[in-house]
């Protein structure tokens, strides 16, 4: 599996820092950046990976088998279950697949509600939380998601790889799709045109 380097990793994750309030309102968790770096890897074919403490045990039990579906992995955290705040990791996963390092992304904590809500703030993602085959399909082939939530306290570890290679095989539908797809990023446009 390959990761971002470690200097590549801090950057996105400072990016998210200074998204946060600076009036102490909310305080970041630990850098997310700690697990081992290598070199990055082509975004074509990566999927960036992250969990709150809740998630991880899913988060380690779903990276073998993006592996053989032949996905390269960067993996964002975190690297244990010490409570952390999912916010931080969702962020980090968004920022790649916003950024265009990551074609798709997955974060997994407890309900998967919170992570979905998170990623949806970045600017370029359609995440969709999804708890079965079904609603994994229909957020790709209808709505082009390219973040996938997963809430590890209510699906096993079987369902979440079933859900994970449907959400991952999906192709978009196009056709009449694509126009309220437009539409949902003509929405994200108009208010960061806005400033709002």
């Amino acid at each position: 599996m390959s990761t971002v380097n470690e200097q590549e990793l801090n950057e996105i994750v400072r990016q998210v820092l200074a998204r946060l309030p600076q009036d102490g309102s909310a305080q970041p968790s630990p850098n997310p950046a700690s697990a081992p770096l290598q070199s990055a890897p082509s975004p074509k074919n990566t999927v960036a990976i992250g969990a709150d403490h809740g998630g991880f045990p899913l988060k380690e039990a779903l990276k073998p088998t993006l592996a053989e579906l032949g996905y390269s992995v960067i993996d964002c955290g975190t690297s244990s279950t010490e409570a952390v705040d999912y916010p931080d990791y969702a962020c980090a996963v968004a920022e790649l697949v916003s950024s265009g390092r990551a074609m798709r992304g997955v974060m997994i904590d407890g309900a998967g509600i919170g992570s979905c809500m998170t990623a949806n703030k970045v600017p370029g993602v359609r995440a969709s939380m999804c708890y079965d085959i079904s609603t994994a399909s229909n957020a790709r082939e209808h709505n082009d998601a390219n973040l996938l939530t997963l809430g590890a306290g209510l699906i096993g570890e079987s369902l979440a790889k079933q859900i994970l290679k449907t959400w991952l095989s999906t192709e978009f539908g196009c056709g009449r799709h694509a126009k309220r797809v437009e539409k949902i990023i003509a929405v994200e446009k108009q208010y960061l045109k806005d400033g709002k």
